[in-house]
């Protein structure tokens, strides 16, 4: 899996919207759930969003919640991350993740990709 900040890059300032995307190559795509997950400095990796293999049902952790969106394109084997009213406490490497089982437990996660910095200043 590989994860990318797209064409706006990691670094954002307070109300803004950032997009990541995660593509991943050599895999049957469709047949995991996928993830987001992120950790910040000093701090354990947690829950972000996740995704159904058929997109149907998404996840998402109550600190995110009406500000992200996870979705996916399995035609393009990608999932993507939109992020609005972006806070600087959002600042985290941010990682996407697959897995057999759809779960928030980060320990059941099959694939992780490398991560991407998002930093949001205040």
């Amino acid at each position: 899996l590989s994860a990318a900040a797209g064409v706006w890059g990691g670094l954002v300032q307070a109300g803004g919207s950032l997009r990541l995307s995660c593509a991943a190559s050599g895999r049957t795509f469709s047949i995991y759930n996928m993830a987001w997950f992120r950790q910040a400095p000093g701090k354990e990796r947690e829950f972000v969003a996740a995704i159904t293999k058929s997109g149907a049902s998404t996840f998402y952790a109550d600190s995110v919640k009406g500000r992200f969106t996870i979705s996916r394109d399995n035609a393009k084997n990608t999932v993507d991350l939109q992020m609005n009213s972006l806070k600087s406490e959002d600042t985290a490497v941010y990682y996407c993740a697959a897995s057999r089982i759809i779960t928030q437990n980060r320990g059941a996660m099959d694939d992780w990709g490398k991560g991407t910095q998002v930093t949001v200043s205040s």
